[in-house]
């Protein structure tokens, strides 16, 4: 079946937004679900297998923790339309880059996460039939900017289709610093073995070491994955992870970059995996992509009106 991706002009001229109707409230207080991804690879139970902005640095810079990142720019004069989140920031940070394949080198250059060193990003997973887990993230944040936007909401996404690889992963949590971000959101798909199903939300630890040091998002963090995973469920239908979170639908981790060097409230959605037949077809129609986002944007929503 041919993956219908949504993929508006970047940047986009066309202001015209359609009203839409988001899911506001928690599915439920305790969740079935599971685990998530690294910062740009599998979980550790993994097998085989008013304007939009970007704050991605120019295609040019290169992969390095120094590298400053260029100020985010504004496609359109236009102001945002009014709505309950006026005067709020949400970073999108579209997991992985579908040129990532071409830039191993890049990539796979080591960079401080705050409790040590891990690579720049990687290339993501894939379903069996070749759709890309950098294809899906892009496609679910730009939907999920749109959904945004009509509320009102300020959105920077890490990076839109416009750099040949990455950011890094210190990078991805610099641009959500830089922005003094109300709310972060890594989106991606995880890779595990056949069977294993479902989504999860991950939550960053208490980190204290080198650069990185959690404390003050550990508790916002957690809500905001709380809320996202209540309301991903009731869009989506989707049930939380059968493999990763003791079906919580929750996982804490203290080896992703992108969370340990995060000063403002951040978490991972691992949208499903990619590698089990099932979940692949879910994440591969175009209709389902809508729903999660929807979800997602839902929770988001949802706990910055708290």
């Amino acid at each position: 079946m041919r993956n219908a991706d949504f993929v508006p002009p970047s940047p986009r001229t066309d202001t015209r937004r359609r009203p839409v109707s988001v899911v506001a409230a928690l599915a439920c207080a305790c969740l079935t679900a599971a685990g998530c991804a690294g910062d740009g690879g599998q979980s550790p139970a993994a097998g085989p297998g008013a304007a939009t902005r970007t704050g991605s640095p120019s295609p040019s810079s290169p992969p390095s923790s120094t590298a400053p990142s260029a100020p985010a720019t504004s496609p359109s004069a236009e102001p945002l339309p009014r709505g309950p989140l006026t005067g709020r920031t949400v970073v999108i940070d579209p997991g992985h880059n579908p040129g990532n394949r071409e830039h191993t080198r890049e990539i796979n250059s080591q960079v401080d996460i705050g409790t040590g060193r891990k690579e720049c990003d990687t290339t993501g997973t894939a379903t069996d039939s070749g759709y890309a887990e950098a294809r899906f993230t892009l496609d679910v944040s730009r939907r999920l900017r749109t959904l945004l936007e009509e509320q009102g909401a300020e959105v920077v996404l890490t990076q839109d289709g416009d750099r040949p690889f990455g950011p890094c992963v210190d990078e991805r949590a610099r641009i959500g610093n830089k922005e003094r971000a109300d709310a972060v959101v890594s989106v991606h798909a995880d890779g595990s073995a056949t069977g294993n199903r479902g989504f999860h939300v991950i939550l960053p630890a208490a980190v204290d070491g080198g650069g990185a040091d959690t404390a003050k998002i550990v508790t916002p963090s957690r809500e905001l994955g709380v809320r996202i995973a209540g309301n991903f469920v009731r869009a989506t239908g989707s049930a939380a992870s059968n493999y990763i979170g003791g079906g919580t639908g929750l996982d804490t981790r203290d080896d992703l970059g992108g969370l340990n060097l995060s000063t403002v409230p951040k978490v991972f959605v691992e949208c499903g995996n990619m590698r089990d037949p099932e979940d692949a077809a879910l994440l591969t129609s175009a209709g389902w992509r809508q729903k999660a986002a929807l979800g997602i944007a839902g929770g988001i929503s949802s706990y910055l009106k708290k």
